[in-house]
C-alpha cells in the first residue's frame, strides 16, 4: 500500500465536478480528506490522505494533473521529543486525526506518526514544546 499526505488545489472550472470521488471509482484509492475549502466558481484547497497501489497511485495523479489540479505534499512532518515529554495530554484534546493518543493504564502519550497530517495543533498546545515541527527535504510530488 502506497500513501501519501497531499495538497490539492482546484482551479474554479472544476470545483462542481466529482473528482475526488473518481479516484476511489477509477483508480480504486482510497483517501481521507483532512481540510477542504471548496466554494462554488472559485479556486477550491483541500488536504487529503491518497492511498492505494502505487500504479494506480500514479494514474490518479495523473488524472488530477491533467484536469489542471495543483498536487504538492505536505512538506513537513512532526515528531516527538521523549526526552522532554511529560505526558500531560493536551496534544490528545486537539490531534484530529488519532496521532496522538494516552496509552492506558500507564498514562503515556503515544504518537503514531503514520496517522499524522501535520495539523500542527499539538506543536501549538505543548506546554514544554516535546512535539516539533520538521521540514522534509521532498517538498513537491
Amino acid at each position: 500500500m502506497y500513501s501519501k499526505m497531499l495538497i490539492l488545489r482546484f482551479p474554479k472550472k472544476r470545483v462542481g465536478e466529482p473528482i475526488v470521488v473518481n479516484l476511489a471509482k477509477k483508480f480504486d484509492l482510497t483517501f481521507n480528506i483532512l481540510k477542504a475549502t471548496i466554494y462554488p466558481r472559485k479556486e477550491g484547497i483541500m488536504v487529503m490522505e491518497l492511498s492505494g497501489d502505487k500504479k494506480n497511485f500514479q494514474k490518479g495523479i495523473k488524472y488530477l494533473r491533467s484536469l489542471g489540479v495543483q498536487i504538492e505534499t505536505v512538506a513537513q512532518e512532526i515528531k516527538k521529543d521523549e526526552n522532554i515529554c511529560i505526558h500531560c495530554g493536551m496534544c490528545t484534546a486537539v490531534c484530529p486525526t488519532g496521532a496522538l493518543y494516552i496509552k492506558r493504564p500507564e498514562m503515556e502519550v503515544v504518537f503514531d506518526d503514520k496517522k499524522c497530517s501535520a495539523c500542527e495543533l499539538c506543536v501549538i498546545v505543548c506546554p514544554v514544546k516535546a512535539m516539533k515541527v520538521r521540514f522534509n527535504e521532498e517538498s513537491f510530488y
